[in-house]
């Protein structure tokens, strides 16, 4: 049983070094399984009872701000060494893509940044990338859903918008179903999030070219 999951991981984990090499971006349904789904969203529960989540903002450092009509989610940032049973297998699991991605793709990852996120019901975020202009560390961006029976008329797709080499641009919309992985370039690849008529839960992050604690150099 065992051996057969990590098959099934390390097919995964070549669909999404493959995919990001041809496309830029890749979608892996069933990256996680329901039964860690639920445990995560247990896990988003008690985050949320403790009062921990906070306001997400545009911009970094002395250029935060907050916009509500730009980015309407709520965040609570995961500290890898405070992390839970569950958060920490998800954490793991991404330690092993970032090292599989670094064999076959070569992009020198080093490090990742993970936070778990709320979309109130009618909440977006609009179109942005994900790289800033003061801090261009991020190399690769991820979002894992915890939509459980989530359906297209729930709306809240992620909208990638993909560059064709005569200038303009492909859009490709994702369902935030559970369990679905989407990756793509966190230096190229402009996005945004539409409006869910429920509540939207994911775990989001970046994969760094260097160590996050060293990302202001």
């Amino acid at each position: 049983m065992i051996e057969e999951l990590e098959e099934k991981l390390l097919l995964k984990f070549e669909q999404i070094a493959d995919r990001l090499s041809e496309k830029g971006y890749a979608i892996i349904d069933n990256f996680l399984e329901a039964e860690e789904v639920r445990n995560l969203l247990q896990v988003l529960t008690l985050h949320q009872e403790q009062g921990t989540f906070k306001k997400a903002g545009i911009g970094a450092a002395d250029q935060f701000t907050v916009d509500k009509e730009v980015r309407g989610d709520y965040i609570r940032w995961i500290e890898p060494s405070e992390a839970l049973p569950p958060t920490q297998i998800f954490l793991d699991r991404m330690d092993e893509v970032m090292r599989y991605i670094n064999r076959t793709c070569f992009l020198g990852l080093k490090d990742y940044e993970f936070h778990f996120t709320v979309y109130p019901p009618g909440t977006v975020y609009q179109r942005h990338i994900d790289q800033f202009k003061e801090n261009d560390h991020r190399r690769l961006s991820f979002i894992c859903y915890l939509n459980e029976d989530w359906k297209p008329e729930h709306g809240g797709n992620l909208r990638l918008y993909l560059p064709n080499e005569d200038g303009s641009e492909e859009e490709v919309d994702i369902l935030p179903i559970a369990g679905r992985l989407a990756c793509f370039r966190a230096d190229m690849i402009p996005h945004e999030v539409l409006a869910a008529n429920r509540h939207r839960y994911s775990l989001t992050g970046w994969m760094l070219d260097q160590l996050n604690e060293l990302t202001f150099l």
